[in-house]
């Protein structure tokens, strides 16, 4: 079960580069242990939305609030931290160290943590484990399949169990066996750990494993369907129903 209340807030987002804008005053709320999908067209910006959860980009203006902290008074050593520890991060390509084998790919976060090899890579072959990928330890990721490669990727993003992962089009470039595969794997260890989970998707197959879909429209949020039955749009919250006509991001 959720959380009834959110941990993480983004208030009013506005953020541009250079004079496009991406995100125009979007709204969205994550409660602890909930799977939130971002979805929308392509450009509509979801992966700038993410970013700002996530701390990697600061909005020009507008809050990100997590666990009743202001990201925006956080240095980048803080900010650095609490992506090491509370938030795991998993991108379309995975972004896994290629010289390095699946094993010492998802032991890295810990050996940067300060933990034992020995025990790091023995906590990173558990979550191999855990993630159907065992059998993989020892190959690099070039030799590996995309799905295994992603699933190798998640293990490393949960690995130091963190309240919250942030997933950019995870089987963006997976096909649909490797996307089930996948997609299973990060729902079922996230229930399994109570870790919340905004996943950011064009595809509204992918969406479906969510609990709830939040829609991105010229760079505005609207809650599209889920459990709460609430739509936020710029920033205001509307007791179920279609978008007001004429709203934008």
């Amino acid at each position: 079960m959720t959380g009834s209340s959110p941990f993480l807030s983004a208030e009013g987002l506005v953020k541009s580069y250079g004079t496009t804008p991406a995100l125009r005053g979007a709204s969205v709320e994550v409660r602890s242990g909930e799977i939130v999908a971002v979805t929308g067209a392509s450009g509509s910006g979801k992966s700038t939305l993410l970013h700002c959860l996530a701390g990697i980009v600061r909005p020009d203006e507008g809050s990100v609030t997590y666990d009743g902290r202001d990201l925006a008074g956080l240095d980048e050593e803080r900010l650095s931290e609490l992506r090491r520890t509370d938030f795991g991060i998993v991108f379309q390509f995975g972004q896994l160290v290629p010289e390095l084998t699946a094993l010492d790919n998802v032991a890295l976060p810990l050996l940067l943590a300060g933990r034992p090899r020995a025990a790091a890579r023995d906590e990173a072959d558990a979550w191999l484990e855990r993630f159907g990928v065992r059998g993989r330890r020892e190959l690099r990721p070039g030799e590996m399949s995309g799905g295994q490669a992603q699933r190798v990727a998640l293990a490393r993003a949960l690995v130091t169990g963190p309240k919250i992962v942030f997933a950019d089009e995870p089987t963006g470039a997976l096909d649909s066996l490797a996307t089930e595969q996948v997609l299973t794997s990060l729902v079922h260890t996230a229930r399994e750990t109570h870790t919340a989970v905004v996943l950011v998707t064009h595809e509204a197959q992918v969406a479906a494993y969510a609990d709830r879909e939040v829609s991105l429209h010229d760079g505005g949020v609207r809650d599209a369907c889920g459990s709460h039955g609430l739509l936020a749009v710029s920033g205001t919250v509307v007791a179920g129903g279609a978008a007001p006509a004429g709203v934008t991001r």
